[in-house]
């Protein structure tokens, strides 16, 4: 039978809670896709930043956690990608508009015009889907925050004496929480009445979340 600390197991669950819960690139990648791509993307989106979750366990559990938070070159490298990472995705969903000022309004018509034809197609519809999953993972896996927060609470509040099963629950725990709250974002995002507006303002929301996704980049290098 479990012998388990009620005090760690409070712990990890409000933390975590608070954790997931406070806004980052994780939230901005979720609530991009989900406004732009769908529910259902939106969903897969969380599922990949759920399954990112198991990259930074499997190397805590593994003891690397605190090698990795103590070499600053490690930090700086996943930082340094997790920005660049941000940064192209704000100026791929900014590019139509740069694309428009550099070759003029006429060809960026035209290209919108391909670009809806091509979106009907299955194999365009799959890709999406799946890119959807891929964007979610990277972001937290690229994410040097969500790599401190797992180290500090496998090193500082969960106990050395902890059994090696109930820190895989933990771990689990916090998969499941990741991909509850973001689903959630996704289906509040989607609801019917946002989705109309998000049809009229559907350019300037993809504008806004490309210049947060870049300036959530810029301010990962910064700091």
């Amino acid at each position: 039978m479990l012998n388990i600390d009620q005090f760690e197991l409070y712990s990890v669950a409000i933390i975590t809670l608070l954790a997931v819960m406070s806004p980052g690139p994780d939230f901005a990648m979720v609530s991009k896709v989900s406004l732009l791509k769908g529910r259902r993307d939106g969903i897969l989106c969380a599922i990949g930043i759920s399954a990112a979750i198991s990259v930074h366990l499997a190397y805590t559990l593994l003891g690397l956690g605190i090698v990795f938070a103590n070499n600053i070159w490690v930090l700086n490298t996943l930082r340094y990608l997790g920005a660049m990472y941000l940064i192209w995705l704000g100026i791929s969903a900014l590019w139509p508009d740069i694309k428009a000022i550099i070759l003029g309004s006429k060809l960026r018509k035209r290209k919108t015009s391909e670009l809806s034809k091509k979106e009907d197609s299955p194999q365009n519809k799959v890709s999406k889907h799946s890119s959807a999953f891929w964007s979610g993972f990277a972001c937290n896996a690229l994410n040097p925050k969500t790599m401190l927060f797992i180290v500090s609470l496998f090193s500082q509040v969960i106990s050395t004496d902890t059994s090696l099963l109930m820190e895989l629950g933990y771990g689990a725990y916090i998969a499941l929480a990741h991909f509850l709250w973001f689903a959630l974002v996704a289906c509040l995002l989607t609801s019917a009445r946002i989705q109309q507006k998000v049809l009229i303002f559907k350019i300037w929301i993809e504008r806004v979340t490309g210049l947060l996704m870049a300036s959530l980049g810029l301010r990962l290098l910064i700091d």
